[in-house]
């Protein structure tokens, strides 16, 4: 099996790409449904770091979009905070780098 290079430039741009066309605002009552959703069973550890993020930025408008490659995010843009996810498999904090492409995607809204 011939070794296949991963281009990450091209993969970033892409879904630069998909953030950029398919982010909205979503009210705190969606968030909570779409964590609801994603982790519905009390105790989950990854439930409890989603919900958290939502009290901690409780009053800032949030943002959510999709990748083409099923990596959701939700972003606070007030707070310059946000959180990624692929469902039914994790999720962890944004980096710089991501909070800085959600920050000049929202702020061209």
């Amino acid at each position: 099996m011939p070794f296949e290079t991963i281009n990450i430039e091209e993969i970033n741009e892409a879904r630069r790409k998909a953030i950029a066309a398919s982010v909205r605002t979503i009210s705190i009552e969606e968030v909570k449904t779409l964590g609801e959703r994603l982790f519905p069973f009390p105790g989950d550890p990854w439930r409890d770091r989603f919900f958290d993020f939502t009290r901690e930025n409780s009053g800032a408008t949030f943002y959510h979009a999709a990748t083409h490659d099923g990596v959701e995010l939700i972003y606070c843009h007030g707070k310059e905070k946000g959180i990624w996810f692929t469902p039914g498999t994790g999720m962890s904090p944004m980096q710089p780098e991501g909070l800085g492409i959600c920050k000049q995607i929202v702020e061209a809204l």
